[in-house]
């Protein structure tokens, strides 16, 4: 692959990426302007003793009096200049929140992912050789479980009967002492790793099991048959590596769905991740630190989705980068 092509390919996607994250950036900004109340609101209900004046003069202070188009492009351009603001709930600036809570939610989304995919994958494969038979419809069965189970419920269900019932797990995400070591943080991390990793699990297994039925079907399997090669080499060379060419584009847009389930797996756990921290964002109406969370996790599905496209040359060199 010569180095211009990727350069070429690498630039369009950036752009198409910053093209997007732009559009978000104003539906976004505006489903928050319209939801009801402001900043303002919230003080007048704190201090009932402020006047009509003092809420004019506070709008006004806060550029709230102005048109929503106005504001979103008056906060536009500070962002374009690196100032995204600062949080009203945190009085903080809306980065260091945020820098301060993207580990603890990397932490969070990388070891689910991990762990969806070490069950999907194989469990997948399996099904698929094993088709219409009982071991593929308990698996099928298990997934359409997975798929169809609330992340809120299910978090409900592990919190009861591995920490009310067993006793066997903290209900918690996160240790209280923050200077806890690894082992202790780690063990404060199985249910809610195991919860939003289920919530994924039975979707990339179907996914899987479909692709590799699929790949199965196709004539170069037969041709690798025929010449002699052995069950195990078919397998790997020619059906898992075609067959992972649709699930990468699943294992891409599934970042996004983590991320979402993140939020709710947080805040079930009481984890001090991203998600809580967006969700309490809303329902505050902290402005900045909604829409700069919320435009966050468009970019990691953007950025998810870029990385895939990387992965489709490793699996297949024959794909060209194309714009």
């Amino acid at each position: 692959m010569a180095l211009g092509g990727i350069s070429r390919f690498l630039a369009g996607r950036l752009l198409q990426a910053a093209l997007v994250l732009a559009v978000m950036s104003f539906v976004v900004y505006g489903l928050i302007g319209l939801m009801p109340g402001d900043p303002i609101d919230a003080m007048i209900v704190a201090d009932p003793e402020l006047t009509s004046e003092d809420t004019e003069r506070l709008k006004a202070l806060y550029g709230l009096d102005r048109p929503l188009q106005e504001r979103y492009f008056a906060w536009a351009g500070r962002a374009l200049s690196g100032d995204f603001g600062h949080s009203r709930i945190y009085h903080r600036p809306v980065l260091d929140l945020l820098a301060e809570r993207l580990p603890h939610t990397v932490l969070l989304m990388g070891l689910a992912f991990a762990f969806s995919v070490v069950i999907a994958l194989p469990a997948g494969v399996f099904a698929a050789l094993k088709a219409n038979r009982l071991a593929d419809y308990v698996i099928s069965f298990l997934c359409f479980a997975g798929i169809s189970t609330p992340p809120f419920w299910l978090a409900i269900m592990a919190m009861l009967l591995f920490s009310v019932t067993l006793g066997w797990l903290p209900a918690t995400g996160y240790p209280t002492a923050g200077d806890a070591d690894w082992p202790e943080r780690l063990r404060h991390l199985i249910l809610p790793v195991a919860v939003l990793g289920l919530l994924s699990t039975g979707g990339i297994t179907r996914y899987v099991r479909a692709a590799m039925r699929e790949a199965l079907r196709q004539d170069y399997v037969r041709t690798a048959r025929a010449k002699g090669l052995s069950r195990a080499v078919v397998m790997r060379r020619h059906v898992l590596r075609n067959a992972l060419i649709p699930v990468v584009t699943i294992l891409a847009l599934d970042m996004g769905a983590l991320f979402s389930g993140a939020l709710i797996t947080e805040i079930m756990f009481g984890y001090p991740g991203m998600g809580a921290l967006i969700y309490s964002a809303v329902m505050e109406n902290d402005y900045n630190l909604a829409l700069v969370g919320l435009l966050f996790a468009t970019f990691t599905t953007l950025a998810a989705n870029i990385a895939a496209d990387g992965a489709y040359i490793a699996l297949d060199p024959r794909i060209a980068f194309r714009t």
